[in-house]
């Protein structure tokens, strides 16, 4: 596996145990709707979480959240929407961010709430 893609999975599992620790459920993960695929969808009380987590080894070049473009959102809201209609919630919908940068043994977790509206 690309080196890449080992950070991506690293900062997913550290991404939900963020989650877990600050009293999320954890209901899907990599959920995929057509070309949408949700990192992790989290329920804390009556807020359904989308969350896409974005690792970085360095903020060099761009913060992690900023690699989230308007057609990852598109995207995003799409597959939740989906989503919440095919699971008949009632719930609250947010979408979050959780940016980390893990640095050889150094992990910094930055989670943004309500990241980006939806509409």
């Amino acid at each position: 596996m690309a080196e890449h893609n080992e950070l991506g999975k690293k900062g997913e599992k550290l991404a939900i145990d963020f989650l877990l620790k600050n009293g999320y459920k954890i209901l899907e993960t990599n959920y995929r709707y057509l070309k949408a695929e949700v990192d992790i969808i989290a329920q804390k009380g009556e807020i359904l979480a989308a969350v896409e987590v974005k690792t970085r080894s360095s903020d060099y070049f761009e913060e992690p959240q900023d690699a989230v473009k308007a057609k990852k959102i598109k995207l995003l809201v799409s597959a939740i929407d989906y989503y919440v209609v095919e699971k008949d919630l009632d719930v609250e919908v947010r979408f979050d961010i959780i940016a980390i940068i893990h640095h050889k043994k150094e992990t910094k977790i930055e989670h943004l709430e309500d990241a980006f509206l939806h509409f």
